[in-house]
């Protein structure tokens, strides 16, 4: 089957073109020109619509096994499917086990089998007790790890401190495998000490405060000089960080760093009164802190969009006191799987990001990260033909009900948001139609554990 169309982004430009993909799901090869012009087998033209290569999410929770009302490995990879992801890779805690021992993983495998519409691969997590699995987690196919600088809001993912991240580094040392890290440190500040009124957002602001994140980073950044093993910061809020970014990527560190749609395109100063939608860790910020983080991105200092989406059961994320919810007491967590394709590009085309910016940004540098760009994250002849083809150019009003994460709490409801998935192929076969009433290509995504992916 050939996709062909006059919007396709490819490594050279956007440009016409059409993209074979051969009966094994793979991308045979890309034809421009006259060899364009010659085709005559099966084709599907999708005009003036952009044709790109499938969104890569790194940065997801599924909390199956263990939390599955919170989401489930069903729904997250159709809401994934319906926002023109075609892989995601599932973090290790909110789900029980987490992912912390090869026999946990195994668990996490069994609840995902079978039920999964787009690609899964998975994250393995650190904690202060697993150094001795670390290494058999590598080898049985996880794309990395996360460890956490602070209490991770579940027991059973405590964190670690500086000298056991220490300990993981070396023993990570020649695997070829990278350290994730919640860039929060805790220190002298004790979230739950802090007293006012839990229905303002600025009383949760004041818990979280760009200190913790500043303080992580000085951490990570130093051990990422001290090591050989890549070191990622995921969902990077605070812009007073950026500097410190900067300063170990020019001293040759092999640091990586991430940003999330919900701070690309939120504000504190936006959030109302007991709108608990809105709170996640590390929290939402200011405005200007806001287009801090956009100048980084056009810079090429942070080096890709996420999603964290971080769902749960309403019950706990809402806890409506008379006025409002309380953010001090509420889960902290934005869910937006389905939603950040539209959600960067709204925010990002009126910035001077092109179609190519999209696709580095959202596919093909997370499945750089997760050692998935042999296969992953582009339109180029070998790669696996994953694709999602939209219109830049319409809008949509968010609704609750059109999303197909198991809860759909989220601060986005009523927003209009520019750029309509039409359809998501994984492998080369449809796994949504705009206007169908299901996934095209039910539960036919993979697990990705072969280490020939990486």
């Amino acid at each position: 089957m050939l996709y062909r169309g006059r919007r396709v982004v490819l490594d050279t430009g956007v440009q016409e073109a059409g993209i074979l993909v051969d009966g094994h799901g793979r991308i045979q090869s890309v034809l421009t020109g006259e060899q364009l012009r010659a085709f005559e087998g099966p084709q599907e033209d999708v005009g003036d619509l952009v044709l790109m290569a499938g969104l890569v999410d790194s940065h997801v929770h599924v909390n199956e096994p263990g939390r599955a009302s919170w989401e489930g490995f069903l729904t997250a990879t159709a809401a994934a499917a319906k926002g023109g992801v075609t892989t995601i890779v599932d973090m290790p805690l909110n789900s029980i086990p987490p992912t912390t021992t090869v026999a946990n993983l195994r668990a996490k495998l069994e609840a995902a089998r079978d039920q999964i519409h787009v690609d899964v691969a998975f994250w393995g997590g650190v904690v202060p007790d697993n150094k001795s699995e670390l290494r058999p987690l590598v080898k049985a196919g996880v794309v990395g790890f996360k460890c956490f600088l602070c209490p991770s809001g579940v027991d059973e993912f405590p964190h670690v401190d500086a000298a056991q991240v220490e300990e993981a580094l070396v023993e990570l040392e020649g695997t070829g495998s990278i350290l994730a890290f919640h860039a929060e440190l805790c220190g002298d500040q004790k979230t739950d000490e802090i007293t006012g009124d839990g229905r303002r957002y600025s009383t949760f602001l004041k818990s979280r405060p760009a200190s913790m994140e500043l303080a992580a980073v000085q951490l990570v950044t130093r051990l990422c000089r001290q090591h050989s093993v890549p070191c990622h910061i995921v969902h990077l809020s605070a812009a007073e960080a950026l500097p410190l970014v900067r300063a170990a990527k020019q001293d040759g560190a092999r640091l990586t760093a991430e940003t999330c749609h919900h701070y690309l395109t939120l504000a504190a100063e936006d959030i109302p009164r007991g709108a608990t939608q809105y709170k996640c860790c590390p929290p939402v910020r200011s405005r200007g802190n806001r287009e801090r983080l956009w100048t980084a991105l056009a810079d090429g200092l942070l080096d890709m969009v996420v999603s964290d989406h971080s769902p749960c059961t309403p019950d706990l994320k809402l806890l409506p006191p008379a006025g409002g919810g309380d953010f001090l007491a509420a889960w902290g967590g934005v869910s937006s799987l389905q939603l950040g394709l539209s959600l960067f590009w709204t925010q990002a085309r009126g910035r001077g990001f092109s179609l190519q910016d999209a696709s580095r940004l959202l596919s093909a540098a997370p499945a750089r990260l997760c050692g998935l760009d042999r296969r992953k994250g582009r339109l180029a002849e070998g790669m696996d033909a994953d694709m999602v083809v939209w219109d830049p150019d319409r809008s949509f009003q968010v609704s609750e009900s059109e999303l197909q994460h198991k809860n759909k709490v989220n601060p986005y409801t009523g927003r209009e948001l520019y750029g309509v998935v039409v359809k998501t192929i994984l492998q080369g076969r449809p796994v949504y139609e705009a206007g169908a009433d299901k996934a095209a290509g039910s539960r036919q995504g993979k697990l990705l554990l072969d280490v020939n992916c990486r």
